[in-house]
């Protein structure tokens, strides 16, 4: 394998034609969450949505209906849902991270790692790892072998991401991908830490100013592309530029759809708040519909801790929740939990 930087000009016509226009829709997501009067809120949403769908491409399958409710039930029924929080966890254990420290560390990717794949311990030692594409089963890449290498490789992509500024930061991540996967430092997992690294470099570059923007849903939906480029790309670095022009498409596409995607949460919001003021003046606050949008569940236990109420008065607002429509309560073993109707609906369309 070549070490970074390689000798490949990217900066092309059709590149910087790219670029203008995925700076241009990354800038105005940024700009969106920027405005918004409870980023956080929509933040967790998306995360869970990436966290699926960047999960979905290693074959780890589930729901929206399985991920909330095992985020709020107590007891954990592990397997897939699980998985995908872990996902979720390391997005933001990464996000920390790079907030704290100001760079991004073969330790620190190690550590994301830990998160998504708990079970299975750090840099690979043997070999016999191969990618392959698992629509069609081709070996895709062999990548290094030996531990050494691999290490090796890596901190020599540690010192790129951290003080290469040869390209715009939407070129650099596109080309630290496309190394990190050729890379393949783990057994297992690597194309989930992989596409987290992408996230925290658009931080550490100042592109994104929270863990908001996520290729998985562009990648699923262009499949066949991204294995066909990187292959290439792994074969011939001259090759690089296709993906570069990928992974550039993805950022304006991903940007518009979740610009898109903020947009209608925040307007479900408002138009929940405005519901609920005329239908239930009584118990109205902004707290409640915040609480609801937060996630897809809640349960008396959360909702009264939210709030700060006792567990009599959340029951009652619970009950007059579910009369007007605002949720659908369901029992889950000795739990019984509460969907929001409407934030369930508006997932799944975008789903």
């Amino acid at each position: 394998m070549n070490k970074l930087p390689f000798e490949v000009d990217l900066n092309t016509l059709a590149v910087l034609k790219q670029l203008n226009l995925a700076n241009n829709k990354i800038g105005e997501l940024k700009g969106v969450m920027n405005l918004l009067p409870n980023p956080n809120l929509v933040l967790s949403l998306i995360s869970i949505s990436e966290s699926k769908d960047s999960s979905a491409l290693e074959n780890i399958i589930t729901t929206y209906d399985e991920i909330f409710k095992e985020l709020v039930v107590k007891q954990s029924k592990g397997g897939k849902p699980k998985e995908v929080i872990n996902y979720r966890v390391a997005i933001f254990k990464g996000f920390d991270l790079v907030k704290a420290n100001g760079f991004i560390s073969t330790n620190d990717i190690i550590k994301i790692h830990q998160e998504v794949e708990p079970s299975v311990g750090g840099i690979r030692k043997l070999p016999g790892t191969v990618i392959k594409n698992d629509l069609t089963g081709e070996v895709v890449h062999t990548p290094p072998q030996s531990e050494n290498e691999i290490r090796d490789l890596m901190g020599n992509l540690e010192k790129y991401i951290n003080e290469n500024d040869d390209y715009d930061p939407l070129i650099q991540m596109a080309i630290i991908h496309y190394q990190f996967e050729s890379i393949h430092p783990f057994y297992d997992g690597n194309g989930r830490v992989g596409r987290i690294l992408n996230i925290l470099y658009l931080v550490l570059k100042e592109k994104i100013n929270e863990p908001i923007f996520y290729l998985s849903k562009y990648i699923i939906e262009n499949k066949e592309d991204y294995y066909k480029l990187l292959k290439k790309g792994q074969a011939d670095s001259k090759y690089l530029e296709a993906f570069v022009l990928y992974i550039l498409k993805g950022i304006e596409q991903t940007s518009t759809f979740t610009i898109n995607l903020i947009l209608d949460i925040n307007n479900k919001i408002e138009q929940a708040k405005a519901l609920m003021q005329e239908r239930l003046p009584d118990i109205y606050k902004a707290e409640i519909v915040e609480h609801l949008f937060s996630y897809m569940y809640t349960k008396n236990e959360f909702f009264r801790e939210s709030l700060n109420i006792s567990r009599a008065t959340a029951t009652k607002y619970l009950k007059l929740l579910e009369d007007e429509g605002f949720v659908i309560s369901e029992q889950v073993g000795k739990e019984v939990i509460y969907k929001n109707v409407q934030l369930f609906n508006l997932i799944k369309e975008r789903d």
